[in-house]
């Protein structure tokens, strides 16, 4: 076994910097550095849950957008991040205050969940439920998960 310790940060390519940034520091991340976006790398951004960010660039395809949780055929790749949250309330009125549209929902066992896109179209899934850990990750891998259909 490998010994992960922790995810170390999530990278997600970006067409616009400033666009990008300024979405994201509305959700509460800070800028940490900019290690020159215009050649490829990083711009580095942390929320204080310790959550970083990588954002990458620039794009190279204007016309291309993230289809992976859009469309009826499913793509490999990376789908989304999940990030739990205190009050899912008060995710919904924070959204609706900064004009960040809901683009899905649904709610599973103890779980209630709302999806929102970031400027390119990248899904961030946001997660209430009580404890540490969600009660479907104390389901048995075989067993029927009623509800779960919802999720896109």
């Amino acid at each position: 076994m490998l010994d992960v310790l922790k995810i170390d940060h999530i990278g997600i390519r970006i067409r616009e910097k400033q666009r990008s940034i300024s979405f994201y520091e509305l959700l509460g991340f800070k800028f940490i550095t900019d290690a020159g976006f215009e050649n490829g790398h990083p711009i580095m951004m942390e929320h204080p849950s310790g959550v970083v960010l990588n954002l990458l660039g620039p794009s190279s395809s204007q016309n291309e957008e993230n289809i992976l949780m859009d469309v009826p055929e499913k793509h490999s790749g990376y789908t989304h991040i999940a990030l739990k949250i205190s009050s899912l309330p008060d995710a919904e009125n924070f959204l609706n205050e900064n004009i960040i549209e809901i683009t899905g929902r649904f709610s599973f066992k103890d779980m209630n969940a709302i999806f929102i896109r970031d400027p390119d179209r990248n899904v961030i899934e946001l997660d209430e439920y009580p404890g540490d850990n969600p009660a479907s990750r104390l389901s048995h891998p075989q067993e029927e998960l009623p509800g779960y259909e919802e999720h896109p």
